[in-house]
C-alpha cells in the first residue's frame, strides 16, 4: 500500500530513494481499467511511482465539467493509494504540476498518450537533469468520460 505525503516528506523521500523514482499525475477521479492499465506501465519504468494528485480546487480549474470531481481529494487519495503499484500520492493545489516536478525531481516523467511530448509540464525540469519524458498510450475505450457518458444515457 502507497503512502499519503505531504510535500515536503515526499521531496525528503525522493532525496533519499537510490533507484529510479517515476512521477505521473491526475485527477483520477473514477478508478477504472485505462488508469490501471497506466500506472502499471508508469511503475514498470522505475523503482519508486510517485503520482501527484490534483487537489479539488486544482482539478476544478481544469474544467472537466459541472461537479467534477466526482470524488472529492480525500478520497481519491486514498483510492490511489490503496493501488499496491502506487508508491507515493502527493497533493498538488496549482492548475498545473510544475512546481511539484520541480521540486521531485524525477528521473521519468509520464503522461498519457493523449498528450504530445512537447505539451508536458515539468519536461524541461525532468530532460535538464538527464532524465526522460514518456507518453504512455491509453487503453481504448477506457476513460472516467465514457464511464460518466454510459451512466447518463442509462439514465435516459
Amino acid at each position: 500500500m502507497g503512502e499519503i505525503l505531504d510535500w515536503y516528506k515526499a521531496v525528503n523521500r525522493r532525496q533519499s530513494f537510490d533507484g529510479r523514482v517515476v512521477f505521473t499525475n491526475g485527477v483520477f477521479d473514477i478508478i477504472h481499467r485505462g488508469h490501471i492499465d497506466y500506472l502499471k506501465k508508469a511503475k514498470s519504468l522505475g523503482d519508486l511511482l510517485i503520482v501527484g494528485l490534483n487537489s479539488d480546487k486544482s482539478a476544478r480549474s481544469l474544467a472537466k465539467g459541472i461537479g467534477r470531481p466526482f470524488n472529492n481529494e480525500e478520497d481519491r487519495s486514498i483510492v490511489l493509494s490503496s493501488i499496491n503499484i502506487v508508491d507515493i500520492v502527493v497533493m498538488f493545489d496549482q492548475p498545473t504540476p510544475k512546481e511539484l516536478i520541480d521540486a521531485i525531481e524525477p528521473d521519468i516523467l509520464v503522461k498519457g498518450g493523449d498528450y504530445d511530448i512537447s505539451e508536458v509540464v515539468g519536461r524541461e525540469t525532468v530532460e535538464k537533469r538527464g532524465g526522460k519524458v514518456v507518453i504512455i498510450p491509453l487503453t481504448p475505450g477506457k476513460s472516467t468520460t465514457s464511464i460518466v457518458e454510459k451512466i447518463i444515457k442509462s439514465k435516459t
